[in-house]
């Protein structure tokens, strides 16, 4: 049986279809979203969280943008993801610049393919 796709998650991707088709997937309770297979946002707690790095994160602390942190082992754990300002959460239009920042992100990220030894 195919599980539904959560409204907000499906909600999400038409907020970042402006960089490319967006795949929403059940991920650790929450929803995983990419494009041409990379991560680019994720879904907890009911809130959307895009990706970012050291490049990226001044622009969206500048914006109000929130870390997203969680707790594991008594430690609280960072990762690169950043939510968008609220106005961007209005129409695609307006999340289009954050949604080019994340995947600029993670573009970056991609780690590239291993060259064959002796080449």
């Amino acid at each position: 049986m195919v599980k539904p796709v959560d409204p907000f998650a499906l909600h999400a991707c038409e907020l970042l279809s402006g960089v490319g088709p967006c795949v929403p997937k059940r991920m650790f309770g929450g929803w995983g979203i990419s494009t041409d297979g990379m991560n680019i946002a994720i879904i907890a707690w009911d809130t959307l969280f895009l990706k970012t790095n050291a490049a990226t994160e001044p622009r969206w602390l500048a914006a109000g943008g929130q870390p997203f942190v969680y707790e594991a082992k008594g430690k609280s754990m960072k990762l690169n993801y950043h939510t968008p300002p609220d106005e961007a959460l209005e129409s695609p239009a307006l999340m289009l610049p954050w949604a080019r920042l994340a995947l600029e992100a993670a573009v970056a990220a991609r780690k590239p393919p291993k060259r064959p030894r002796g080449k």
